[in-house]
């Protein structure tokens, strides 16, 4: 067990070496980390119009948003032009002629569904390593020709779902040791997979099925396996028809062996037979739910932008279409979410520096910029600034940075009136807490006339009026990463879902609308009630998406009827409402629990919406979203005598959990640091020059007392503070003569050192070991096990490294290594 003694030792020393390395490094030190790069589109370079001008604004968007972009020869241009193949949309004689031919084969109000969008989805003619990349693209291209255009987005109409009764089902345990999958499909996938499918392969793939943990591999099979019907298993089917990693002569064969033994795991899990007291609704599947509109966002500025729909693979691809594409290489610990987003736990994604340069060139031309990126964090314990984002060199250079600190977001960016860190960094208030680990949709904007603003769910949280100058002194050979810095440091743990780069800055308006957008694939699920109340074609509908690899998002639920001559003569109850999967209702998300309403025949209005809440609830994943069955149960529906009452099961307490050894040190945290640095230099913590330090440095410093959470940015902090106020009592002629006693400050280095060096350190032991600081206000005896020889000779050799500076200098150098070490941080 590590002692007081060496804890404090491993803090000092390394406060003491980077004093002396801060007086002589030129610079940061950081390095990027350089991918190779990417092969760079060509796209529509060299191609000049000289045909007819467009006839109307509409033909003009047209050309701007989709002709432009798909007109060269490796892309629509190679076939699709004039004496080509028809429909001749991007001819280049007459634009006009072809955007008579291009309305046949686009929607303007569902850009998804246009046919120009499912051709390149099936295969037609894709330029990028994924048809659902190109797929994207053009549909983003026609997106952005619909929103300048004006057009409106497709109303979602809803219709009768199937009638399925609620059936008796088979659930995953959901503990491994309760099956037999240890002896049956796990050898296989732990055999034939982990060369890939596992987190120590040099290759490694989401999801990890071959892992050497069993847990982690169940948890990752089990949404491959059908357990209802195995032959339909994902890991059966990718063997038999798609000839995935086959490890026989026979892919047919290998399948069979794979059916066989997911039947065999499948035959000792019981079936979950449906309580027959239970007042249910129809059941549905994901598969028989509505696709709720996703389209309609702002994207016309976008010059980066990462939707996440691949789902799996090394690669989260750049869907903008602005060339060259900045796709990121995934590093490390990064897994692929099911509703579309990457979780980073321990690791990142990095795109290349020569692809990152398109951000530096096509911000600087505009001078401002947009951050919109829809997050997850992990915790609100996070710090550093975490790096959600960045585009940087290191840790101490970027361009920009959007970050995370407990509960603040935080935007730093380069620019005229700031350093080459990007600071002084805006960050939203701490005391309001706006940063939760929940869903969050957050926009940074940069305007070099209205200054810096963060805003969060739609809201302006925070902002910074002063005009931060321009963005000449950005650096094009920075890489643009997410969740960790480019060299590593500073890892940021969450999911993100979308990401986008704007090289203009995005609008309260435009940032409402992509708010209200949303993010992800979402369906509407019309749950039948008509059964249970005397409505013709009646529903409880959710919003239903998944939510990432282990849970759905069951959200704001509301009445309605599909009859529009329908009424509701009396009105009735629902209590007490419930969401049932595969044959039971969910231990977990029950957030419905408590609804207890009548639906009011005065405020309802035929085929329109009654809403029953505005909450939403998560419910578990158990055998995917192709597979899994919902219903709802009711405590009470309808005005019947019927109601269900249920028995109370009051939870066992936990059992005791030995808290384990504790250390019994601790650091101090911000305000204690600071001040403790004011009382042992003497310097008022209300000094101009010490207290803007502060304010830069304030979410850098430790934020818990845990010595185990101490990081190496958190000592960077101590030490620029620690620098701040020794610089502060060196320079006040005052202050410094009753500090040092006796010690000449106008002296020579020569004359002054190493004879007069005990008047400089002997002051800053006494200081440092005679008292402890407390709080700032009260001063009590140091109980302290540092030894005060070895700290004494650790100062004098610093002293000796620094012969070339002058006095003052050494001093203000000297008093920072001993003030950031572990004899101040230590309590």
């Amino acid at each position: 067990m590590m002692t007081n003694y060496d804890f404090i030792k491993r803090l000092l020393v390394p406060a003491l070496i980077s004093a002396v390395l801060a007086g002589c490094s030129g610079g940061s030190g950081e390095s990027v980390q350089q991918n190779p790069p990417p092969e760079i589109d060509t796209g529509n370079i060299g191609i000049v119009y000289n045909g007819p001008a467009p006839a109307t604004d509409d033909v003009q968007n047209f050309k701007l948003n989709v002709w432009d972009n798909l007109a060269g020869s490796d892309r629509c241009g190679a076939c699709h032009i004039d004496g080509g193949e028809a429909p001749m949309f991007v001819r280049a004689d007459d634009i006009n002629l072809a955007y008579a031919a291009v309305n046949d084969i686009v929607d303007l109000s569902a850009p998804a569904l246009s046919e120009m969008v499912t051709q390149v989805a099936g295969g037609h003619n894709c330029w990028r390593p994924e048809t659902g990349v190109c797929a994207d693209i053009i549909t983003n291209y026609i997106e952005n020709w619909a929103n300048a255009s004006g057009a409106e987005a497709t109303e979602v109409v809803l219709t009768p779902p199937p009638e399925i009764e609620v059936k008796d089902s088979k659930s995953f345990p959901s503990d491994v040791s309760e099956t037999n999958f240890a002896t049956t499909v796990y050898p296989l996938l732990e055999q034939y997979c982990s060369s890939c499918h596992s987190e120590e392969s040099d290759t490694q793939q989401q999801p990890f099925l071959g892992s050497s943990d069993l847990d982690v591999a169940y948890q990752a099979a089990k949404n491959r396996m059908n357990i209802d019907t195995p032959a339909l298993s994902r890991l059966v089917t990718r063997l038999g028809e798609e000839f995935h990693s086959c490890w026989s002569g026979s892919c047919t064969a290998d399948a069979q062996r794979m059916e066989d033994e997911i039947t065999a795991f499948a035959e000792l899990i019981p079936v979950t037979e449906v309580d027959d007291t239970l007042m249910t609704s129809r059941a549905l599947g994901l598969p028989d739910g509505i696709i709720a509109a996703t389209g309609g966002r702002f994207d016309s500025n976008a010059i980066a932008l990462y939707e996440f729909k691949t789902g799996a693979g090394s690669v989260a691809f750049d869907t903008s279409g602005i060339d060259p594409a900045l796709d990121l290489n995934i590093i490390g610990n990064v897994e692929w979410v099911g509703s579309w987003g990457i979780r980073i736990n321990d690791g990142k994604a990095q795109g290349a520096t020569s692809a990152s340069a398109k951000l530096h060139s096509m911000i600087q031309a505009t001078g401002e910029f947009s951050i919109e990126a829809w997050v997850v964090p992990d915790n609100v314990a996070q710090d550093g600034p975490a790096r959600i984002v960045t585009y940087s060199g290191g840790d101490a250079t970027r361009n920009f940075t959007l970050g995370q600190t407990t509960y603040d977001y935080n935007f730093l960016a380069r620019h005229t009136d700031a350093d080459a860190n990007g600071m002084p960094m805006l960050s939203t208030p701490s005391a309001a807490e706006i940063l939760q680990a929940t869903l969050q949709h957050v926009v940074v904007n940069f305007d070099p006339i209205d200054g810096r603003s963060i805003y969060v769910n739609g809201e302006l949280v925070a902002r910074n009026d002063t005009q931060p100058g321009n963005l000449n002194d950005w650096d094009d050979t920075f890489a643009f990463a997410v969740g960790s810095e480019v060299d590593n440091d500073n890892l940021w743990m969450g999911t993100m879902r979308l990401l986008a780069i704007h090289n203009r800055v995005l609008s309260e308006e435009e940032i409402v609308n992509n708010f209200e957008v949303g993010v992800g694939e979402k369906f509407f699920l019309l749950f039948g009630i008509s059964h249970l109340v005397d409505v013709p074609e009646a529903y409880v509908v959710f919003e239903v998406q998944q939510f990432d690899n282990y849970s759905y998002l069951f959200n704001t639920p509301f009445f309605v009827s599909l009859d529009n001559t329908a009424t509701i003569p009396e009105g009735f109850t629902i209590r007490g409402l419930r969401i049932g999967l595969n044959g039971r209702e969910t231990p977990v998300g029950q957030a419905f629990a408590n609804l207890d309403l009548t639906v009011d025949p005065a405020n309802y209005a035929a085929g329109s919406a009654y809403p029953l809440s505005e909450l939403g609830a998560l419910v578990p994943i158990d055998k995917g979203p192709d597979d899994d069955q919902f219903f709802l149960t009711f405590d009470r529906i309808a005005d019947t005598d019927t109601e269900f009452v249920r028995e109370e099961n009051v939870p066992a307490p936990p059992a005791e959990v030995p808290a384990g050894e504790q250390s019994d040190i601790g650091v101090r945290t911000f305000d204690e640091v600071n001040a403790a640095l004011s009382s042992v230099t003497t310097v008022p913590a209300t000094t101009p020059a010490v207290a803007a330090v502060f304010e830069t440095v304030r979410q850098q410093l430790p934020t818990v007392e845990s010595a185990e959470a101490f990081l190496s940015s958190h000592q960077s902090g101590v030490m620029q503070l620690s620098v701040a106020y020794c610089n502060a009592l060196v320079n006040d002629a005052s202050l410094r003569s009753a500090y040092f006693p006796g010690f000449d400050f106008s002296a020579s280095y020569a004359a002054a050192f190493p004879a007069n060096e005990s008047l400089i350190i002997q002051p800053l032991m006494r200081r440092l070991l005679a008292a402890d600081i407390d709080d700032g206000s009260t001063v009590a005896p140091l109980a302290s096990t540092a030894d005060p020889v070895e700290t004494e000779a650790n100062l004098s050799q610093l002293i000796s490294a620094m012969s070339a500076s002058d006095t003052r200098t050494t001093v203000i150098s000297t008093c920072a290594a001993a003030m950031g070490s572990a004899l101040m941080l230590v309590q």
